[in-house]
C-alpha cells in the first residue's frame, strides 16, 4: 500500500474525520467504475449506468467505514465483493426476482461461462444438469426466469456485430402479412424485385436463401459464417427495411 494512503487509513481509523473519509473514497472511486463496467448482467431499462455506480459508491462507503488495515487484508480485495454486491442487490430489487432465484440464476450463468471457456463444443442442458446437480427441467426453468427477469423496451437497440438492431424490428407482427407473402398473393413480383434490389447485397442473399432456397436460419448462418441469432437479427432488419421501401413505393 502506498505510504500516503496508509497514512490516510491510520488517520481515519483514529479520528474518523469525514474529510479523510472523502479522500479515501475519491482514491478508490475507480473501483466502482471498473466493477460497473464488467458486471455480467443486463441492466433493466429503468436503470442506467449512473444508478449502478451510485449503488456501488454506497458499497464503497460502507467498505471504508468498516475496513481495518491492521487486520492485514488488502482493501481492494475486501471492498470488491461489497461494491459488487451492492450493485447486484439493486438490480435484483428493480427486476423483482427473489434472492434465492437470483442466486441460482447467477450460479447457472457462472457454470455456463466456465464450461464455455473449458470446452469448444455446445454446452447442453444435460451437461449443465450434471455440473449443477439439478434436473434438466430446473435448468430450463432458471433459463426462462433469467430471460424474463428484465423488461426490455421494444424501442431499445441491441448490438449485432457492427450494427444496431431495434428489438421491435426482430418481432413478427402477427396482425399483418409478411411483405413477401403479401406481394405473392397480389401478384406484385415486379414491385417486389425492385424493392429487393434496394436492399444491401447481404440482405438480398439472406432473403434468397431463406425464401427461395428454403434454408433454415442455422443453415444460412453457416453459409454467411455468422451465428444463428445474428441471422435472425439480419432477417428482422431486412424485412423491416423491405416494408418501409414497399410503403414508399406504394404511396
Amino acid at each position: 500500500m502506498d505510504k500516503a494512503i496508509a497514512d490516510l487509513w491510520q488517520k481515519y481509523r483514529r479520528f474518523k474525520e469525514e474529510e479523510v473519509k472523502s479522500e479515501l473514497v475519491m482514491y478508490y472511486l475507480w473501483m466502482v467504475k471498473y466493477i460497473a463496467g464488467r458486471l455480467p448482467v443486463r441492466l433493466p431499462p429503468s436503470m442506467g449506468v449512473e444508478d449502478l455506480e451510485s449503488c456501488g459508491i454506497l458499497g464503497l462507503l460502507e467498505s471504508v467505514e468498516k475496513y481495518d488495515p491492521e487486520l492485514g487484508r488488502d482493501f481492494e480485495a475486501y471492498s470488491y465483493h461489497r461494491i459488487r454486491g451492492s450493485m447486484l442487490d439493486e438490480i435484483r430489487k428493480v427486476s423483482w426476482v427473489p434472492r434465492s432465484m437470483w442466486q441460482k440464476m447467477q450460479e447457472l450463468k457462472s457454470v455456463r461461462e466456465r464450461l464455455e471457456r473449458e470446452r469448444a463444443g455446445e454446452i447442453t442442458e444435460e451437461l449443465l444438469s450434471r455440473e449443477m446437480g439439478l434436473p434438466v427441467a430446473e435448468i430450463r426453468r432458471l433459463d426462462a426466469h433469467y430471460s424474463n427477469a428484465f423488461a426490455v423496451s421494444l424501442d431499445e437497440n441491441c448490438k449485432a456485430g457492427e450494427d444496431e438492431v431495434r428489438f421491435g424490428d426482430m418481432i413478427q407482427d402477427i396482425s399483418s402479412l409478411d411483405p413477401l407473402e403479401q406481394l405473392s398473393e397480389e401478384d406484385g413480383k415486379r414491385t417486389l424485385a425492385e424493392a429487393v434490389k434496394m436492399l444491401t447485397e447481404k440482405e438480398q442473399i439472406l432473403l434468397s436463401l431463406y425464401y427461395h432456397e428454403e434454408l433454415t436460419l442455422k443453415e444460412i448462418g453457416k453459409v454467411l459464417e455468422v451465428s444463428e441469432s445474428r441471422v435472425c437479427q439480419l432477417h428482422g432488419r431486412a424485412i423491416g427495411r423491405l416494408r418501409k421501401i414497399l410503403d414508399q413505393m406504394n404511396k
